[in-house]
């Protein structure tokens, strides 16, 4: 399963969401720039404090214009319960399944318990991949503030009215 790279369009991917409707990905994102986040699950700490810091920066994030979307294989309950935790109030996806996910974005599987290990993607206006992080195990996973100066950076480089074609 090849990863995905700068430049390439991120696939089409429908997810469910926790409090019901589906997350039509990258399409629920077009048109501003857009944070994937793939996590281990409820269970994981490292998971935990992610998603809770990129709620406590959604703020930033939202006078920037990027997104946010998450999702894991856990089922509606723990993702519920997740999303209260933290008071989450960007999109999380539940019940993906581990193989198609891996199989359209590189993401690597873990195989007992089966469960995708963190992954995360910042996309551009067009659904493309601008930035990419895949990590084989517990660590290594996408910040809120990397991707608040990242974006910074790409949107003061775009020509203006340049950022959505």
């Amino acid at each position: 399963m090849p990863l995905l790279n700068n430049g390439d369009i991120f696939p089409g991917l429908g997810i469910r969401r926790a409090g019901g409707g589906m997350m039509n990905l990258p399409d629920d994102l077009r048109g501003v720039f857009g944070v994937v986040l793939i996590y281990r699950g409820a269970w994981c700490p490292f998971c935990n404090a992610q998603l809770a810091a990129f709620q406590r920066r959604s703020d930033k994030l939202d006078e920037l214009g990027v997104r946010i979307v998450a999702f894991s294989v856990d089922g509606e309950p723990a993702t519920s319960a997740l999303i209260e935790k933290h008071g989450l109030r960007f999109p999380v996806g539940f019940g993906a399944d581990a193989d198609a996910i891996a199989a359209a974005t590189g993401a690597f599987v873990n195989d007992d318990p089966r469960y995708l290990q963190s992954t995360g993607f910042v996309l551009d206006p067009n659904g493309a991949v601008v930035t990419a992080v895949y990590s084989s195990g517990a660590i290594g996973r996408l910040v809120p503030d990397d991707v608040l100066g990242f974006v910074s950076h790409l949107k003061s480089k775009a020509p203006q009215g340049a950022e959505a074609k």
